[in-house]
């Protein structure tokens, strides 16, 4: 398991194999930097590739890397 994997199993809160926004707030609440569900929304589409308004592993990894 790589670094992007064993942080994206920390956010995948329902270990569906996708970020979802709900879970990007919950990953923000617990960093102490709470935002809205529509900016949560807002942030996922940034990193979004293929547009199912998810975040899969290969698009984090992608993010991460910038």
């Amino acid at each position: 398991m790589n670094d992007y994997e064993a942080t994206f199993k920390l956010i995948d809160a329902d270990n569906d194999g996708l970020i979802s926004p709900e879970e990007f707030v919950r990953l923000m609440e617990i960093m102490g930097q709470p935002v809205t569900l529509e900016r949560a929304e807002e942030a996922v589409k940034q990193l979004d590739l293929d547009g199912d308004g998810l975040i899969n592993v290969r698009e984090l990894g992608n993010f991460l890397e910038r």
